[in-house]
């Protein structure tokens, strides 16, 4: 067991100008694809609640419910997707993603929406949920397993520019240019066609590459890998405990989300206009610091980029996102810096995806499918935390509990210790994917 907490990436000297970019060569048409398939599944995000409640669903409250249902197949999607890519195969995870996401949104354009049938799109719609997840992170475990171990932050620093980069931002910016010319209805069709075209280039761009076929051993059976995608958790305690910092790297982003809207548009008198501004600047600032913080991890070192700009980083940042606006007052390009630092910070938890598919190589599917589970409970538990204290504490008492959390998260990164096996294989600059070829997973549960 490795007793370092600050391992770096230690392999050879990339040669290339791709390869100093962090890129892997043989995948770098998997990213160009997913970023196209991202950019089109953002392009409803900014409007498809009011259109759904303007169009059959029956109102605001129905749409909610809709909106709802799809989150929790996001979640059920990013939990299988890592589950079945170590049975199947990472490529055919990808595939059937795309599939799904077609067919569905097909249905949903042609048979949902013009019925104007709420339980239709409930279902429809829901369901469509669990379709992107399976393509993106099915792409997750395939880089995790094919990149050069040394360069793994910066190609999941690549991941994750060319995911957020197309939802939403990119895709909402697709929206507003098309949604005034052709009307929201045919948008969907536009996001269905940069879909397809984005799942065309990646599949076919990969073809060839290593790492996308079976990741465990021959006798994991399906419903066995489904099982150990939990009991990982339990069985391997770090790679719980990695799940529970992935639940902070994002439950105060989205319990902020609740209760900020009324600070800045209401009581710092900066309107709704202005908040909305503010979160496309946190969101930009993300984008662009996943890349970097990928690359800067590989150099500076996973375990140091994890705590000290991730956690320690988002709980200074949270903490000046609230009271610094509140002290100067009226000054928006505080408030806007502010969004902008907060944004930055939550990208230097990028290494807990290297760190999570380390700390369980043979289990790279299984680790990142509790990881998504944690991305997933982020989403419910920030706004719980805000449901219970924001009554008895105030603005200001939740916004010091979401910083004590990521405190506790930054102390609790020691414990995310890297076995032998992954540190071998990251001197030799080999890849995980070489590892789970050679040892059965059974044997690092």
């Amino acid at each position: 067991m490795s007793t370092t907490t600050n391992i770096r990436a230690l392999g050879p000297e990339p040669k290339g100008f791709i390869e100093k970019l962090g890129l892997p060569r043989p995948l770098i048409w998997g990213f160009v694809g997913l970023l196209l398939f991202m950019i089109g599944d953002g392009v409803e995000s900014g409007y498809i609640s009011p259109y759904l409640a303007e169009n059959g669903a029956g109102g605001e409250t129905n749409a909610a419910i809709i909106i709802s249902v799809y989150g929790l197949m996001v979640t059920l999607g990013s939990w299988l997707s890592g589950a079945l890519s170590d049975v199947w195969g990472p490529r055919r995870v990808m595939l059937i993603g795309l599939a799904l996401w077609g067919v569905l949104q097909v249905l949903f354009l042609a048979v949902a929406l013009p019925s104007e049938n709420f339980t239709l799109m409930l279902i429809i719609y829901g369901l469509r949920g669990i379709a992107y997840p399976l393509f993106a992170y099915g792409f997750l475990v395939w880089v995790l397993g094919a990149s050069p171990a040394h360069r793994l932050g910066s190609a999941v620093g690549w991941f994750y520019f060319a995911f957020t980069g197309g939802l939403p931002t990119l895709g909402s910016l697709v929206a507003s240019g098309t949604e005034p010319l052709i009307g929201p209805y045919m948008t969907f069709w536009v996001s269905l066609a940069l879909v397809i075209a984005g799942g065309i280039v990646s599949l076919v761009g990969l073809r060839g590459a290593s790492g996308g076929g079976r990741q465990a051993a021959p006798e994991v059976t399906t419903g066995r890998s489904l099982i150990n995608s939990v009991a990982i958790a339990f069985t391997n305690p770090r790679v719980g405990l990695g799940c529970l910092i992935r639940v902070v790297n994002t439950a105060p982003q989205f319990g902020l989300f609740v209760f900020f809207p009324t600070v800045f548009a209401v009581d710092l008198g900066f309107g709704t206009a202005g908040w909305l501004q503010l979160v496309f600047i946190l969101g930009a600032a993300n984008i662009f610091a996943n890349l970097f913080f990928g690359v800067l991890s590989d150099r500076l070192g996973w375990h140091r980029t994890l705590r000290w700009f991730g956690c320690i980083g988002s709980a200074v940042s949270v903490l000046l996102f609230y009271f610094l606006p509140q002290a100067v007052g009226d000054q928006y390009w505080v408030a806007a810096l502010c969004a902008a630092l907060f944004g930055v910070t939550l990208a230097g938890f990028t290494p807990i995806s290297v760190l999570m598919s380390l700390m369980a190589p043979g289990q790279k599917g299984n680790s990142i499918a509790v990881l998504n589970l944690g991305a997933g409970a982020a989403t419910f538990v920030g706004p719980l935390i805000v449901a219970v204290f924001l009554a008895p504490l105030g603005a200001a008492g939740v916004t010091i509990i979401f910083a004590a959390l990521y405190v506790l998260a930054g102390i609790s990164v020691r414990w995310l210790k890297v076995p032998k096996e992954s540190e071998e294989i990251i001197e030799e600059g080999g890849t995980l994917q070489s590892l789970t070829e050679q040892d059965s997973p059974a044997t690092r549960s």
